[in-house]
C-alpha cells in the first residue's frame, strides 16, 4: 500500500533486522500484520501520481523499450528470444491470419528486476521472503507469497505510474568536458556526479520518482567495435559507485525504482565493500536495492529518443508508466516503460 515517503525513517534510524546490515528495510511498508511485497514502490502515493500528471504538457510520448532481440550476440546462460509465426489455418482453425509464439528469457533485454532475482547466502530476499523453483512456480497471483512482478498488477497497485528523472550522464560528459563517454571504461557514477548533473540539467530529484541514468551502453550495442569487444570481456561497463554509501544516498531520497541502459544498474566488474575487484555475484547496489529496500532495478532501457527529446525540451522530468507482463511467479519482464511529455 502506498506510504507518505516522510514517514519512512532514513538509512541510520531504520529499525535493525537480526542478521542484517543497519539499513535493511524489512518490515517497514508491512501492514495489517501482511508482509509487504511492493518495497520502494510503496514510496509512490496517489498524491505524487496526480501531481505527476502535470509534466504531461507536450502530448509527445517516447518509448523506452529496447528491441527483445536487441543483442546480437550469446549472452552465457540466456537464450535469445525464438519468434515463430502461426498460420491459423494450419493450426486446424477455420480461417486465415496468423498468430505467433515468443519464447524469452526476461532479462535478455530491457527488463525490471523483480525482488526475487537475486538472494543472499541465507537464501533469502527482499522482506525475508525465500523464493525457490517450486514457489515460483506458482499459477496465481492470489496464491503467490514471493514478491514477484505479478503483484504490481493487483488492485493495490495497478502497475507504475511515477515522475521519471532522467540522468544524462553521457551527455554531460559529452558537453562539459573535452572527452567523448565510454560506456565501457568501467566509470564509477558518484552521487556527487549524479548531483551535479541534475543541476547541470535544471531538475530535483524528488521523493517517488523512478531515477533513470544514460550512460550509452545499448546504443554501443547497436553499433558495437572490436575495441568495445575487448573491454566487455573483461566485465568493464560503466554505472552508479556501488557502494553502501550510495545506496544510503537513494534510501534517503525515497527513490521508488532505478533504472539505466547497462546490464547493470552499478559499474562493472563490481567492487567488494573492501575494495577488492569482485564477481557479478558481488554487485553491491543490487543487494541493497533489491534484497534489503526492495527497490527494483530496470536495465537495457533504450534511452537514446529519451536523452534526445530531454535536451531539445531542457526538460528532465516526465511521467513514466511501466506495465510489465501480467504472469504469476514472474522473476522479472520486459517493462513496457513509457516517457509522457
Amino acid at each position: 500500500m502506498p506510504t507518505d515517503p516522510s514517514s519512512v525513517p532514513n538509512f541510520d534510524d531504520l529499525p535493525a533486522v537480526d542478521g542484517h546490515p543497519q539499513g535493511c528495510a524489512w518490515g517497514v511498508f508491512d501492514k495489517d500484520g501482511k508482509k509487504d511485497h511492493y518495497g520502494t514502490l510503496n514510496f509512490v502515493t496517489p498524491e505524487i501520481v496526480a501531481a505527476v500528471a502535470k509534466e504531461v504538457t507536450d502530448g509527445i510520448s517516447i518509448s523506452l523499450n529496447w528491441p527483445l532481440n536487441g543483442i546480437k550476440f550469446p549472452l552465457p546462460g540466456r537464450k535469445a528470444p525464438v519468434h515463430k509465426p502461426v498460420s491459423l489455418r494450419e493450426a486446424g482453425m477455420e480461417i486465415d491470419g496468423f498468430d505467433d509464439e515468443l519464447e524469452i528469457n526476461t532479462q535478455f533485454s530491457s527488463q525490471w528486476d523483480s525482488l526475487c532475482h537475486c538472494v543472499l547466502p541465507s537464501g533469502e530476499t527482499y522482506n525475508g521472503f525465500k523464493p525457490s523453483i517450486e514457489l515460483l512456480q506458482t499459477t496465481t497471483t492470489e496464491g503467490n507469497e514471493m514478491p514477484t512482478i505479478d503483484h504490481w498488477h493487483s488492485p493495490a497497485k495497478g502497475c507504475l505510474v511515477a515522475r521519471g528523472v532522467l540522468i544524462d550522464f553521457k551527455r554531460y560528459i559529452d558537453e562539459t568536458t573535452d572527452k567523448t563517454y565510454d560506456p565501457l571504461d568501467g566509470h564509477r557514477i558518484t552521487v556527487e556526479e549524479i548531483e551535479a548533473v541534475a543541476k547541470h540539467q535544471g531538475v530535483e530529484i524528488k521523493p517517488g520518482d523512478v531515477l533513470i541514468v544514460r550512460t550509452g551502453y545499448t546504443e554501443f550495442l547497436e553499433n558495437p567495435t572490436p575495441e568495445g569487444f575487448a573491454k566487455m570481456a573483461t566485465m568493464s561497463l560503466s554505472g552508479v559507485h556501488g557502494t553502501t554509501e550510495t545506496a544510503k544516498w537513494f534510501w534517503n531520497k525515497r527513490i521508488a525504482a532505478v533504472a539505466s541502459d547497462a546490464h547493470a544498474f552499478e559499474a562493472l566488474p563490481p567492487l567488494k565493500e573492501n575494495g577488492e575487484v569482485g564477481a557479478v555475484s558481488d554487485l553491491v547496489l543490487h543487494k541493497w536495492f533489491l534484497n534489503y529496500f526492495g527497490t527494483p532495478i530496470g536495465e537495457l532501457w533504450d534511452l537514446k529518443a529519451l536523452g534526445e527529446y530531454a535536451k531539445k525540451k531542457g526538460k528532465y522530468s516526465f511521467l513514466l508508466t511501466s506495465a510489465p507482463l501480467n504472469h504469476p511467479g514472474l522473476v522479472a519482464s520486459p517493462p513496457n516503460a513509457i516517457a509522457l511529455f
